[in-house]
C-alpha cells in the first residue's frame, strides 16, 4: 500500500528578505507537511525570527513567496490574511500575557483571531462557548483552578502553560513557536516542551519552533531546517542525525 499524502500546510519558494542593504535570508525553499513538527536551528543573527515572521505572514519577503494553509500571503486580501490567522497560533518565549487580567480573560485573547472586538477581551463579557473553551484549554495545561489568578501571580513556567493554553484554544491548524523555553529554567522548559509536543501531536497540528537547544531540535521536531548565512545548509530528519551534525551550524 502506498502512504497517503499529506497535505502542504508550509511552504517557502526562494525566499529572500534584505533590510535596506543587509540581506538577512537568501533563496530559502522547502514544504512542510500536515502534521509535522520543524527545528529552526542556527546561531544568532542567521535570520531564524525573520524567516518565521515571513512564514506568518507578518513581514513581506523581498523576493519569492510564501504559501501558508493553500494562501499566498503577499497576494492575499487583509479580509483572506485574517482568515489564514484565524488558524494560526503562536508561542513566543516573552509570554505577552496582560499582567493585571485573569488567567481566563488572557486565554479568551486567543480567540480574537477568530472574534474580533470587545466581547473577546475579558471572559466576563466573553460568550458562554467562549468561555467553556478557554477553561477546556486550561485544564489540557493543568491550570483550570488558575482560571481567575491575576496572571502577574504566575511564575514563569505557569505563565508559559498560559500562553500555550491561549496558541491552541482555538484548534489552530499551524503553530509557531519562537524560543519557547528561553526564558525558563531547564526543569520547566523540559517540562513546557514535553506538554506542548503532548497537545499539538494529539491533534495533528503543523509546528515550526525555533531553538538553540540542539537536544530538543532532535527530540521534538520530525525535521530539522538549519540556517546559516541566511540559507538553509541543512534540511534532514530529526532520526538521521546526530547531535554533532547540528554543532557545526554555531561556528
Amino acid at each position: 500500500m502506498f502512504a497517503p499524502v499529506l497535505p502542504v500546510d508550509i511552504e517557502a519558494r526562494a525566499i529572500s528578505k534584505t533590510f535596506g542593504a543587509v540581506p538577512i535570508l537568501t533563496n530559502v525553499s522547502f514544504r512542510l507537511a500536515r502534521g509535522e513538527a520543524t527545528a529552526l536551528v542556527g546561531a544568532n543573527g542567521t535570520g531564524k525570527s525573520t524567516l518565521l515572521r515571513c512564514l506568518m505572514g507578518l513581514i513581506p519577503t523581498s523576493d519569492g513567496s510564501v504559501h501558508l494553509l493553500g494562501q499566498q500571503t503577499n497576494k492575499a486580501t487583509v479580509q483572506e490574511m485574517r482568515k489564514v490567522r484565524a488558524q494560526v497560533g503562536l508561542v513566543s518565549q516573552k509570554h505577552n500575557l496582560v499582567p493585571r487580567l485573569s488567567v481566563l480573560s488572557n486565554v479568551v485573547h486567543g480567540l480574537l483571531g477568530k472574534h474580533p472586538g470587545l466581547r473577546h477581551w475579558s471572559h466576563a463579557l466573553a460568550p458562554r462557548a467562549s468561555r467553556e473553551a478557554a477553561m477546556r484549554a486550561l485544564e489540557r495545561v493543568g491550570l483550570a483552578d488558575f482560571a481567575h489568578r491575576r496572571a502577574d501571580r504566575l511564575s514563569g513556567g505557569q505563565s508559559q502553560r498560559v500562553a500555550i493554553a491561549r496558541a491552541i484554544v482555538g484548534a489552530p491548524k499551524v503553530l509557531f513557536a519562537d524560543e519557547p523555553c528561553a526564558s525558563l529554567d531547564p526543569s520547566a522548559g523540559e517540562d513546557v516542551m514535553e506538554l506542548f509536543f503532548r497537545l499539538v501531536r494529539d491533534e495533528n497540528v503543523t509546528v515550526v519552533f525555533t531553538s538553540h537547544n540542539i537536544e530538543h531540535a532532535l527530540k521534538y521536531g520530525d525535521r530539522v531546517l538549519g540556517l546559516a548565512q541566511g540559507r538553509v545548509q541543512l534540511d534532514a530528519t530529526a532520526a538521521s542525525l546526530k547531535p554533532a551534525d547540528l554543532r557545526g551550524l554555531y561556528d
